[in-house]
């Protein structure tokens, strides 16, 4: 059997009893038998749990990215800990224990703008460092982008996942959004994880459809109405986020999702709707780790040269069972995907005669495809 993605971990044990994210958690472990040995704890800050330190023995543990003061620093590592300590001067934390949250990436979107957020700092910081060749660099987005698969796994663990695909320049005002809006708003009626690209356009329709879940109807044309006034994150992102922001405070509390994007494609900013968003420095790991997480299939928008890759590599390890059964894969629109961009009738071939030809669907339009999905699962 190949071997799964590299963003991919697949399920089981994953010594999260070892694992420490929170100075709560800190606190609890130091109650039990052998303390901090063996623990990897990770981005807690530490600074005043100097004498629990000093107290215990950490042989065998790994702090990743904790402050502690100096004299706590050297007694972990003269017990055989290993400390790799906070890297000063970034716009994003390597060792994160978590996914971010659309409040963190865009903060200062209100007094400042989008220019001053972590989000734009954290893509300046890619533009400056990702071509001149240094090996510091490429580590902290390697170990960035690992903590952040770390984090997507725990959170998606046992979730029935359904990926959404589409293009980024569907624009706010158009049926199409709603239509996108809609499918995200169905799948999760469903009890199902609504999963994106993470970006504008179909991943933010369907991101705010999940979103919207949990409130009547009629909220999502109110919605709608809203974002229409700033139909595209061009020319401004701070007046296109502002107005998703605007949506959240009228309707908090909103339903759950997870996006997916890259600071690769960092010109096209994150939704605000994903409560969740896994943001990857490398976007060969977002894309592979993206579909191979969507175990309960896997809709695919009218969209060109990015969503036409992805419905194959989808269809690779479907094609050789590589990660288990085929998920299901769901073509919406039968003109796009069999005349203007004909990859329907390869996928058909691909498919005919292996597991992977009952889970595939084509179908005219967006609203059919939940029903599809439903029964494509079942075959």
């Amino acid at each position: 059997m190949a071997t799964p993605p590299p963003a991919h971990r697949p399920p089981g044990p994953r010594g999260r009893g070892h694992e420490i994210h929170t100075l709560e958690e800190f606190d609890a472990a130091m109650a039990l038998p052998g303390a901090l040995a063996g623990l990897r704890v990770q981005s807690v800050d530490l600074t005043d749990r100097g004498f629990a330190l000093l107290s215990a023995s950490a042989a065998g543990a790994v702090f990743l990215g904790c402050p502690m003061e100096p004299e706590a620093a050297a007694k972990v590592r003269a017990d055989g800990a290993l400390v790799f300590p906070p890297v000063p001067d970034l716009p994003f934390d390597p060792y994160r224990s978590g996914l971010y949250s659309p409040e963190e990436l865009y903060d200062g979107i209100t007094a400042a703008g989008y220019a001053s957020t972590p989000d734009a700092l954290a893509y300046a910081w890619f533009g400056r460092t990702r071509a001149d060749g240094d090996i510091f660099s490429s580590m902290l987005r390697s170990l960035h982008d690992d903590a952040v698969s770390d984090a997507l796994d725990e959170l998606l663990e046992g979730a029935r996942v359904v990926g959404v695909m589409g293009g980024h320049a569907m624009g706010r005002g158009t049926e199409a959004y709603a239509g996108a809006a809609r499918l995200g708003r169905s799948l999760a009626r469903a009890g199902l994880t609504v999963a994106t690209g993470g970006g504008p356009g179909a991943m933010e329709a369907a991101n705010l459809g999940a979103y919207l879940a949990p409130f009547p109807d009629e909220t999502l044309p109110e919605a709608l109405s809203l974002l229409s006034a700033a139909p595209s994150f061009t020319p401004s992102v701070t007046e296109w986020s502002r107005a998703a922001f605007a949506v959240r405070d009228r309707w908090p509390r909103g339903g759950d999702s997870v996006g997916i994007p890259t600071w690769f494609y960092g010109h096209e900013p994150p939704n605000a709707f994903a409560g969740h968003i896994a943001k990857y420095f490398a976007n060969a790991l977002r894309e592979d780790g993206l579909l191979a997480r969507s175990t309960a299939g896997v809709v695919f928008l009218p969209g060109a040269a990015g969503t036409v890759q992805e419905i194959f590599t989808n269809a690779t390890p479907n094609y050789y069972g590589s990660l288990g059964a085929p998920a299901p894969m769901v073509l919406v629109d039968r003109a796009h995907w069999t005349e203007r961009l004909p990859a329907w009738p390869l996928l058909e071939a691909l498919a005919a005669g292996r597991p992977m030809a009952p889970r595939i669907a084509l179908v005219d339009s967006i609203d059919e495809a939940p029903e599809a999905l439903e029964r494509l699962a079942k075959a």
